[in-house]
């Protein structure tokens, strides 16, 4: 079992930026990837980026890329969302996400555990 925590989201105006975090508990992660999707109200799930643990090889959606960077920290089991230019449209809930197996990280059944998600809301 895979525990995640998502932080950093709030408000912030067109523009401005923000750092989300998710924390994984439960085992050190390994031959994982480690992902970002977002769901606003009315809309599915969108795959925002994502990271393999091994060896830091990193995936954008189109609707972020430019903008968004993943990161991660090992010794803290810790992947990172920093989130620069955002827009309206970059409203939503942000989850982060925990897989193993070999189906397409930007599709949502190659991850295993979820955590809450993190609100993020950009004014204009």
């Amino acid at each position: 079992q895979v525990q995640l925590v998502e932080s950093g989201g709030g408000l912030v105006q067109a523009g401005g930026s923000l750092r989300l975090s998710c924390v994984a508990s439960g085992r050190t992660l390994n031959n994982d990837r480690m992902g970002w999707f977002r769901q606003a109200p009315g809309n599915e799930r969108e795959f925002v980026a994502a990271i393999i643990w091994p060896n830091g090889i990193t995936f954008y959606g189109d609707s972020v890329k430019g903008r968004f960077t993943i990161s991660r920290a090992n010794a803290k089991n810790t992947v990172y969302l920093h989130l620069n230019s955002l827009k309206p449209e970059d409203t939503a809930v942000y989850y982060c996400a925990v897989g193993s197996g070999i189906l397409s990280v930007k599709t949502s059944a190659a991850y295993d555990y979820w955590g809450q998600g993190t609100q993020v809301t950009v004014s204009s």
